[in-house]
């Protein structure tokens, strides 16, 4: 399993150094507005990605304000992120989506409106129209609204080829989930006769999950995750388990060399983009 982990990390790896040089750059006033940064969780889209990609699925991705990660994963393109995290014309959603609202048609990825969990009903939706392969991604917060359990009722009566991703990183803002709810929602989704799993962000456990799923009903992976900083970087939630950092270990000094790989990489492409006026 030492391939799999290391096409993992590369993707994580790139992801973690975009963030890391998203926060530094914002901190020299570079980025003008609010950014949501997914550091901590990387390994949720680097890992689903990964083994997509072994197994030649193409899905549609509906994404959340924190989707920088599944953007990078999908293999979509990091200038025009770069780009629209600096509110230009050539950004990925024309510099007017920011942060939030990113997008890539030659991807797949279908950009989010900023309502917390809309995107879960439109991509059943989608799912329902088009029978292709759906990929949606949910914050543990967002899963609570009320729209969102209808949509999973109406995904599971009807059979789709939809994967539901709750990236659970406990928090809503700063409020744990033990404050805001006494359920979990892989036990809402078996109400809803789903298959459905509460597992961590291990690459290991998801291919186990992933590796026979083949859009052919609906799932949904209650993935339990950490965030590094919170919303626009403005904190840090402090000592926590870093993913990232644990597999860096396991992999060794080939995952270091990748490590400092895409961090000068990273750095390379924001150096050019902030060079042009």
């Amino acid at each position: 399993m030492n391939d799999f982990r290391l096409k993992v990390f590369k993707k994580a790896s790139v992801c973690r150094h975009f963030k890391n040089q998203v926060y530094k750059v914002a901190q020299d006033k570079h980025i003008k507005f609010p950014f949501y940064l997914s550091a901590g969780q990387e390994y949720i889209p680097a890992s689903i990605y990964t083994i997509l990609e072994e197994k030649e699925i193409d899905v549609n991705v509906f994404i959340k304000h924190r989707g920088h990660s599944h953007y990078l994963s999908k293999g979509a393109d990091p200038i025009q992120l770069i780009d629209e995290l600096l509110g230009r014309k050539t950004g990925c959603a024309n510099g007017m989506g920011g942060s939030a609202s990113i997008h890539s048609i030659e991807k797949n990825i279908f950009g989010h409106d900023g309502l917390m969990g809309s995107q879960v009903p439109i991509a059943v939706g989608h799912a329902y129209q088009t029978t292709k392969p759906t990929l949606v991604v949910i914050g543990d917060a967002s899963a609570e609204e009320d729209y969102v359990l209808g949509a999973l009722g109406w995904a599971s009566t009807k059979n789709l080829p939809i994967l539901f991703v709750v990236e659970d990183n406990n928090l809503s803002i700063l409020t744990e989930k033990k404050v805001r709810r006494n359920w979990e929602m892989d036990d809402v989704a078996k109400a809803f006769n789903m298959c459905a799993w509460n597992i961590t962000d291990d690459p290991i456990v998801l291919y186990e999950i992933l590796k026979d799923y083949n859009f052919n009903k609906p799932m949904l992976l209650n993935i339990n995750t950490v965030r590094k900083y919170w919303h626009s970087g403005a904190g840090s939630d402090g000592d926590y388990f870093d993913r990232y950092e644990n597999e860096m270990k396991i992999l060794g000094e080939e995952a270091k060399d990748i490590d400092l790989e895409n961090k000068e990489l990273v750095e390379r492409l924001w150096h050019q983009q902030l060079e042009i006026q």
